[in-house]
């Protein structure tokens, strides 16, 4: 439905931009819709708000920045050419076949598959900077101690986490007794399908996230509002910061 409803959309960003290479259709479909313009250049513009965040508490030089849950790369194969500074870039995710295709089209970028369970393959604190956008909101309790607990593992003293999660703006998609339940800072897991698919849904209340982010210090909870004229809920942005423990000695 997705592909008849855009051919047109699609065809002309084709005509429009014939160097530009895209996954496949069904690659596009399983992290976003098959809308070529969305997908690539409203993309590049997620990338820089992205970093606009990120300079906001790092200095964006010779930095390690990994795309937790990359997909077919819709964010990450920008960053090279908007940030630049001898930074170093890596993409991991779950799904084979993204990774495989990020792999051969996006040479930039270093790319790595993972399983749901929470181990990657880079050193202690290696990594500057980590962001996942709308990742955790698809595990389940149990993974989001395992994964946060990972990402903490590779990310340097001083280094940033920005991660996207359900916040109470999406009370509007839960039942009642979900809301009891979510206003007790309980971690709320609609599981009736497989991890990890985006179809596999997690509401965060903000004490269950400040209760995983114990150890570190949260400089930014942003509660978005929608913007105008749409009225989809905006996910909770969190950006944590790792203590350096020498700092001061």
């Amino acid at each position: 439905m997705q592909r008849f409803k855009n051919r047109k959309i699609n065809k002309d960003f084709k005509l429009n931009n014939p160097n530009v290479v895209l996954p496949p259709d069904y690659l596009i479909y399983e992290s976003f819709q098959i809308n070529y313009h969305k997908y690539y250049t409203e993309s590049i513009d997620t990338a820089k708000w992205l970093i606009e965040y990120f300079k906001k508490y790092i200095d964006l030089k010779n930095k390690s920045i990994l795309d937790w849950g990359c997909g077919p790369g819709r964010i990450v194969r920008h960053l090279p050419n908007l940030i630049g500074n001898d930074c170093v870039y890596f993409g991991t995710d779950y799904n084979n076949k993204s990774i495989e295709w990020c792999s051969q089209n996006l040479t930039d970028i270093q790319f790595n598959k993972n399983s749901l369970n929470a181990q990657l393959p880079y050193d202690n604190e290696s990594m500057d900077i980590i962001y996942g956008i709308s990742i955790f909101t698809h595990l389940s309790e149990q993974l989001h101690y395992d994964w946060y607990n990972e990402l903490y593992r590779i990310l340097k003293p001083n280094g940033i986490m920005f991660l996207t999660t359900h916040g109470d703006n999406f009370k509007v998609k839960m039942t009642d007794a979900e809301i009891k339940k979510f206003d007790k800072n309980k971690l709320i897991v609609r599981g009736n399908v497989k991890e990890g698919h985006r179809t596999f849904c997690a509401f965060q209340p903000k004490g269950f996230m400040r209760n995983l982010f114990k150890n570190v210090e949260i400089v930014e909870h942003n509660e978005r509002k929608s913007n105008k004229g749409n009225s989809l809920p905006q996910q909770d942005i969190w950006i944590v910061k790792k203590y350096d423990k020498n700092a001061g000695r």
